[in-house]
């Protein structure tokens, strides 16, 4: 059967009036002005269904329940990290039987995706303290006197804690949450040492 264009209940229903009065597809059609392949449509649905209306349609239903959903949803909020392998297990514990596939999807749904952890700096409250205050105490620097300024660091560089790349589940926006993010420090056996310097006239 052909679709039919959306036509209000009221006309439907005129329509099946009319053939139930004798009028025939071409009579109907040029008196209310709709296609004669609409009328015959409606005239089909409700001789089959005895309906007008159109009928629900039918679709897969979600594997996961709306209250499975609310539960992965919080865990992957307070913990990013988790894996779909241990979403799949908590959901198998709570009575629901799905692959990584589906837990993937269900998250992608809901605005989440699957992304590398950034590595940032591992900052103690004090020193955020002291960013904040340095940025407070030259806040109305001029350009001028930020062009006389040489920034350098050198630093041993490790990873603290697993050293292998780390992936989160998150929202687009979220990228440098502290949750979402793997901290790094300046001591340890790390790998190779750095040393950089930059100005307003370029990088040395």
């Amino acid at each position: 059967m052909g679709k039919t264009k959306e036509l209000s209940k009221d006309v439907r229903d005129k329509i099946v009036d009319l053939h139930k009065a004798g009028m025939g597809y071409k009579t109907i059609s040029k008196k209310l002005r709709e296609k004669v392949t609409t009328v015959g449509a409606i005239v089909r649905k409700w001789k089959e269904h005895k309906m007008t209306i159109n009928r629900p349609r039918s679709g897969a239903p979600r594997k996961i329940s709306p209250r499975g959903v609310s539960m992965i949803l919080r865990k992957v909020k307070k913990h990013p990290r988790t894996t779909r392998e241990e979403l799949v297990n908590d959901l198998k514990l709570a009575g629901t039987t799905v692959t990584k596939k589906t837990i993937g999807n269900t998250l992608h749904r809901n605005g989440l995706k699957s992304c590398r952890a950034r590595k940032v700096p591992l900052l103690k409250k004090v020193h955020v303290q002291a960013r904040l205050k340095f940025a407070n105490e030259h806040l109305n620097d001029s350009v001028s006197d930020w062009g006389k300024v040489l920034w350098s660091d050198e630093t041993k560089i490790e990873l603290f804690g697993i050293n292998s790349t780390r992936c989160v589940w998150r929202k687009k926006n979220a990228a440098y949450d502290p949750q979402n993010t793997v901290p790094t420090v300046k001591h340890g056996g790390g790998n190779i040492l750095l040393w950089g310097c930059f100005s307003a006239k370029g990088t040395g």
